[in-house]
């Protein structure tokens, strides 16, 4: 589902042809050594392209255009060596759509104040180029991220992973299809928006499908599916008693499994990164989707409960975002406050779709009842949720803009 292999980041360097053809071969020795330095050791997610020297605006304008028209290009980032003229790059960055860091770095780190001349100071400018770039880019109102340091400094690696990883939710969402299962529930404000807008605003595209759409792949799974993923769920987690073979409760386990298999037989089929039900449109399911839900977010898919479709595009977004980092992300809703003033807390919680990947320990498989959509009772994951800081996050529609609400 989440896979950053074929994704790059291109190195970017500015100059000018002002200083001559051996400062600019060592310009472009310095980029590489730089770019093969952290794809070394610097531990990052997506890997770095060097790209050869820009010296003119022509130059730099077909970089920037090649980088917005490759499919594997998912960000820049730029670095000014030497003094690389602002005005030559105007015209590219203008054009350029695709995030972008300005690490305003140099290549050496200390200054060689026993034998410092000219021919060093000519060579190593970027306290002054990159001021002059990140004029440009203040001038021209383009939204980028500007990392400040030595580029072997690990807290530099830090910043260029968070920032890589952004720039891929970004490319990620660009692409994005949110499957609606229904319609939202009934009577709530906050789940609704403008699909129009958020196209726009954000690149993913939400459609919406009637249960049936769904059902047709869940009819079509066969009893030997079923087994082989009971199997499956044997084998992963701890099945309560009565879910084993020959127990009373193990047809729930096989209605849950069937569920889930054609749900993501669905997904798989429409190219879908997420998708959002609600408990009131899911005719022609014995369930509601429980452990299946649980797993999909664990795949990386992006879920929302009740309909809300924002939801279940930030979740597939966080999803990208901390893939191959400890710890996890869940959809989630905020039920009741813990006011207490040594550490106020928000209790959050759902009837069923929590995501294992914020889970301590190997979770149980359990059939309990559920008061609420009128189905019977589903099988889902139970677990103890690890320790430790957490974010809660979600997207609002309010009518003339949307609305990032952070805690």
């Amino acid at each position: 589902m989440i896979d950053f292999s074929n994704y790059e980041i291109w190195f970017i360097t500015g100059s000018q042809h002002l200083y001559g053809p051996e400062t600019l071969k060592q310009v472009d020795k310095d980029s590489q050594a730089i770019v093969d330095g952290l794809n070394l050791d610097a531990k990052l997610p997506i890997k770095i392209v060097f790209k050869p020297v820009l010296k003119s605006a022509e130059e730099i304008t077909n970089a920037l255009r090649d980088a917005d028209a490759s499919p594997n290009c998912i960000g820049i980032i730029t670095w000014m060596h030497t003094f690389s003229p602002a005005k030559m790059w105007i015209n590219g960055l203008s054009k350029l759509s695709k995030p972008f860091c300005h690490l305003h770095t140099q290549f050496n780190r200390d200054i060689p104040w026993a034998d410092i001349d000219m021919d060093f100071m000519n060579l190593n400018q970027s306290a002054h180029g990159g001021r002059e770039f990140g004029f440009i880019c203040s001038r021209l109102r383009k939204r980028r991220k500007v990392i400040t340091g030595h580029w072997q400094n690990p807290g530099v690696h830090a910043k260029l992973n968070t920032w890589m990883r952004a720039a891929a939710a970004w490319h990620d969402s660009k692409s994005m299809k949110i499957a609606r299962i229904g319609d939202n529930m009934r009577q709530v404000a906050v789940t609704e928006g403008d699909k129009v807008e958020a196209q726009m605003k954000f690149g993913y595209e939400v459609n919406g499908y009637g249960v049936g759409d769904v059902t047709k792949f869940i009819d079509a799974i066969t009893d030997k599916q079923v087994e082989g993923l009971c199997d499956e769920y044997a084998s992963q987690y701890t099945l309560q008693k009565g879910l084993e073979k020959g127990g009373d409760k193990r047809q729930s386990l096989c209605d849950a499994a069937k569920i889930e298999l054609g749900l993501r037989a669905f997904l798989e089929d429409g190219g879908f990164h997420g998708y959002t039900d609600t408990f009131e449109n899911l005719h022609g399911m014995k369930q509601l989707p429980g452990i299946a839900s649980q797993r999909l977010m664990a795949d990386g898919y992006g879920f929302g409960a009740e309909g809300d479709w924002k939801h279940a595009a930030l979740v597939r977004t966080m999803k990208v975002m901390a893939h191959g980092l400890a710890g996890g992300t869940s959809f989630m809703e905020d039920y009741t406050y813990h006011f207490s003033p040594d550490c106020p807390s928000v209790l959050g919680s759902h009837m069923l779709e929590i995501c294992p990947s914020i889970a301590d320990a190997k979770p149980t498989v359990e059939v309990h009842p559920l008061g609420i959509g009128g189905k019977e009772d589903p099988a889902r994951l139970v677990f103890n949720s690890a320790t430790g800081p957490a974010i809660n996050a979600t997207v609002v529609a309010m009518g003339n803009r949307f609305r990032m609400v952070v805690n």
